[in-house]
């Protein structure tokens, strides 16, 4: 019988080079575990590279591991939690703070227009080389702090009578887009950084 360890490494391999480097998914204040667990599974089914919760009630424990053995985020997340990177925050400014610190941009979604620049989610643009998209609590939506220090707002195009969808939806829905682009961009940047194929010389 083949040990699963192999082919942990064997399929951990063949995704690396697919995976998003320098993009966060920020939840902020999430109210119900589930989602926090959905979100998660999306990072990591769609390669994000990490993912932030603001957590002011402090429901999460601080160190990543003891995160990853909570049965309810594990459960949920479909046990992503256990192959994802998570990080918590006390409150939105610490977030935003080490997120700045390292030179990421944060990018905001909501249903409403509430940016300085808002785009519907095919026109923007998610190439800059550090990203964080931010997702808003499940009632509130996103706080006006995160929009005030955004590059712009994206909201998703809705065509029916309900304008609105669940969190989990929204961030699957949003992160394909993103994580799309992302390795259409990396992918082009990696054959330009190779440039023109070697093919020797006519001497004969």
């Amino acid at each position: 019988m083949t040990s699963p360890r192999p082919l942990v490494r064997k399929r951990a391999k063949s995704i690396k080079p697919y995976r998003c480097k320098n993009l966060v998914a920020v939840i902020e204040n999430p109210s119900d575990i589930k989602n926090i667990g959905t979100i998660i599974r999306n990072v990591n089914a769609l390669g994000v590279e990490k993912t932030y919760i603001v957590d002011p009630k402090k429901k999460l424990p601080d160190d990543w591991h003891e995160m990853r053995e909570r049965q309810s985020l594990s459960k949920t997340s479909v046990s992503a939690i256990k192959w994802s990177f998570v990080k918590r925050f006390d409150s939105t400014e610490d977030c935003l703070k080490h997120l700045e610190r390292y030179r990421y941009i944060s990018v905001v979604t909501s249903p409403h227009i509430k940016g300085r620049k808002n785009v519907i989610l095919h026109e923007g643009d998610y190439t800059h080389p550090r990203v964080a998209v931010w997702f808003g609590n499940e009632s509130r939506g996103i706080s006006d702090l995160a929009v005030e220090r955004s590059e712009f707002c994206v909201s998703i195009p809705m065509f029916g009578m309900i304008e609105s969808l669940n969190l989990g939806t929204t961030s699957g829905i949003v992160l394909y887009e993103i994580t799309k682009q992302r390795r259409e961009y990396q992918e082009k940047y990696k054959r330009a950084s190779r440039g023109p194929k070697n093919r020797g010389t006519n001497s004969k």
